[in-house]
């Protein structure tokens, strides 16, 4: 018998809309053209052994890194579904050197822009890892008569109107906030729907967890070598899985904390401030955390210089974020 309690996720962003006066549904239109590119790039993932998708392309991005196939099949299903809703007039990929600009259509004056990491964790596709679409939305500065540009994107992290992710493992969901709290829905794959799983997502204050790619430990700054050392005597698990959207979404519900620092060749890190660390920090705060860079700075007042910008980061739990702080400060 079918759960007549259940809530889509078109339903509950329609929901939600109506709690803004000020609402026109283009945001919420917005989201729903990404629930369903997600819905589309979980049909491949899932079938990707069959389809012959997995795998290298034989190319690199613009990071240098190994393009996979997923990568390409997932940026391009982003790529077409949100072109095609008339709410969007411009996009960034992580997958991409420059930023796509969309024309209006006709009677539409499209007023946000969309950046997205269409297959974070890809390297793990070949041995069946969780990995994630990440996704993040800014309203545009530009004015509506003239195609959006680059300054549309390169707006610091306070200022997203929404963020998100979709985790493809054992289930599939799509957890996203506009900044009223942090919702989570399970893709039921009988009815083809996301639906309402994870209500007002709270991160526990405290968490006996951390996740941290270990094996950079000597390449560390002693201060990050000194907060391990911490969490090791305190009895704290060492969970990593090498896919960020994984990580994080393991803490959101269970609590800890999540750390990309900088290394002797990375002082830097490796993870891209626009499309990782931003949406991402935007979720767990939304949810009661908090994210913070190698400099103690929030995640979401760092100032966006370049489309690509690499950035340091501290993600999770209040109380293991100001534990951080204070060794790093010392």
């Amino acid at each position: 018998m079918y759960n007549q309690s259940i809530t889509t996720l078109d339903e509950f962003i329609l929901r939600e809309q109506t709690h803004y006066t000020q609402a026109t549904g283009e945001l919420s239109g917005l989201l729903r053209d990404i629930g369903l590119a997600a819905k589309l790039v979980n049909r491949e993932v899932n079938t990707a052994g069959l389809a012959n998708i997995i795998g290298n392309a034989g190319e690199e991005n613009t990071h240098g890194e190994t393009v996979q196939k997923l990568d390409l099949f997932a940026n391009d299903r982003l790529l077409s579904c949100l072109r095609n809703s008339g709410e969007c007039c411009g996009m960034a990929s992580e997958e991409m050197e420059d930023i796509v600009i969309i024309d209006s259509m006709e009677g539409k004056a499209a007023k946000y822009v969309v950046l997205f990491d269409p297959l974070d964790g890809s390297s793990n596709i070949d041995v069946n890892v969780s990995i994630g679409t990440i996704f993040s939305i800014f309203k545009r500065k530009s004015t509506t008569e003239d195609p959006c540009d680059v300054s549309d994107f390169l707006q610091v992290g306070s200022e997203q109107v929404a963020a998100g992710y979709v985790i493809y493992g054992t289930s599939t969901i799509f957890v996203y906030t506009t900044g009223n709290g942090v919702n989570g829905f399970t893709l039921d794959p009988s009815i083809g729907e996301f639906c309402l799983s994870h209500k007002d997502i709270k991160i526990p204050a405290d968490g006996n967890q951390y996740a941290v790619n270990q094996g950079n430990y000597l390449s560390f700054d002693p201060s990050v070598q000194n907060f391990i050392d911490h969490c090791i005597s305190k009895g704290r698990g060492l969970r990593y899985i090498g896919s960020m959207v994984a990580d994080v979404h393991r803490i959101l519900l269970k609590g800890g904390i999540f750390m990309y620092p900088g290394t002797n060749s990375h002082p830097n890190g490796k993870l891209r401030l626009m499309y990782e660390c931003n949406p991402l920090a935007m979720i767990i705060e939304q949810a009661g955390g908090k994210a913070i860079n190698q400099k103690l700075e929030r995640i979401l007042g760092v100032e966006s210089i370049e489309l690509h910008q690499k950035a340091t980061i501290f993600i999770g739990s209040e109380h293991l974020i100001d534990e951080v702080r204070s060794f790093v400060n010392q």
